[in-house]
C-alpha cells in the first residue's frame, strides 16, 4: 500500500512538471519572430508570493509642536544631520576590495638511529642461553636495531580577490558605546543565475562620511560574503554524490 502511494506521488509530481514546461514551451513558440512583451504594471502587494517587509525600526518619538515656530521637531531637513545614527537607517558602504596573498611553505626532516647492544657475561649463564632459546645466540650480538626517518612537506597558497560595488546597508542595533551595527543584502538575477552579496559587522558614527557612506576597511568584525546559485553554479561544482565521496572515503 505504501509503494502504491509513493508511485501514485511520483505520477502526479512527474505530470505536475511536465504540465508546467509545456506551458513555458507554448508561451515560448507563440513568440517566434517576435520581441518578448513586457508585463504590465500591477500592484506588487497583489502578486503571488507577496510577503511584507519587516526591518528593525526605531522606538516611536512623541511629535512636539512649538508655538510661533517655523521648525518642527523631528523634521529630516534643514541643519539636521543626515547620516545614519538609529535603528532602520540607511548607509551605503563601499566596498573596494583588492587583496592578495602568496604563502610558501617547505619542511624537511631527517633522522637516523642505531642501537648495539651486547651481553658477553652474565652470571656465567650466558653460554646456557643456548638451552632455552630454539635457536643459538651470540652473546657479543644480542640487539642490533637500526632506524631512519624522513619527512619531507611543502605547501603553497596564492589567492587574489578584487570587489568594487556599493550596497545599502540598514542600522540593526545601536551599542551601548554609540557603535552601529549594520547588515546590507543584495542579490541580482540575470537569466538563471543569482548572485549574492551580504556584508555586515560594526562601524563608528564618525566614520560615517557627510554623504551618508562608510568604507568598507571601516567595518570592524566584517562579514563579506559574495557568490551564486544557479545553472553556472551547478555545472562548476561537483555533484552531490561526489560530494559525499570526498568526505567519507579517506583514501
Amino acid at each position: 500500500m505504501i509503494a502504491k502511494t509513493r508511485l501514485t506521488s511520483l505520477a502526479l509530481a512527474a505530470v505536475t512538471v511536465t504540465a508546467l514546461s509545456g506551458c513555458n514551451m507554448f508561451t515560448r513558440l507563440s513568440e517566434i519572430g517576435e520581441e518578448p512583451s513586457l508585463t504590465t504594471i500591477q500592484n506588487p502587494t497583489l502578486q503571488e508570493g507577496y510577503r511584507p517587509v519587516s526591518m528593525p525600526m526605531p522606538e516611536p518619538r512623541p511629535a512636539y509642536r512649538n508655538p510661533n515656530s517655523l521648525w518642527r521637531t523631528g523634521a529630516r531637513a534643514f541643519f539636521k544631520d543626515q547620516r545614519a545614527s538609529s535603528v532602520g537607517d540607511i548607509l551605503t558602504v563601499v566596498i573596494d576590495l583588492d587583496d592578495s596573498a602568496e604563502l610558501s611553505n617547505e619542511t624537511e626532516r631527517s633522522r637516523v638511529a642505531n642501537e648495539d647492544a651486547s651481553l658477553n657475561a652474565f652470571l656465567g649463564y650466558e653460554s646456557s642461553a643456548s638451552r632455552i632459546l630454539p635457536e643459538a645466540i651470540d652473546p657479543g650480538n644480542l640487539v642490533d636495531a637500526d632506524a631512519t626517518s624522513n619527512t619531507e612537506g611543502a605547501g603553497s597558497i596564492s589567492r587574489e580577490e578584487a570587489i568594487e560595488l556599493n550596497v545599502a546597508a540598514v542600522v540593526t542595533q545601536v551599542l551601548p558605546n554609540g557603535n552601529l551595527v549594520v547588515l546590507g543584502r543584495q542579490e541580482v538575477r540575470v537569466n538563471f543565475e543569482l548572485r549574492e552579496l551580504q556584508i555586515a559587522g560594526v562601524i563608528r558614527p564618525e566614520d560615517i562620511s557627510s554623504t551618508n557612506t562608510v568604507s568598507f576597511d571601516k567595518i570592524a568584525e566584517v562579514r563579506l560574503a559574495y557568490g551564486g546559485r544557479g545553472h553556472i553554479t551547478d555545472v562548476q561544482q561537483p555533484r552531490y554524490g561526489q560530494q559525499i565521496y570526498d568526505i567519507i572515503f579517506p583514501w
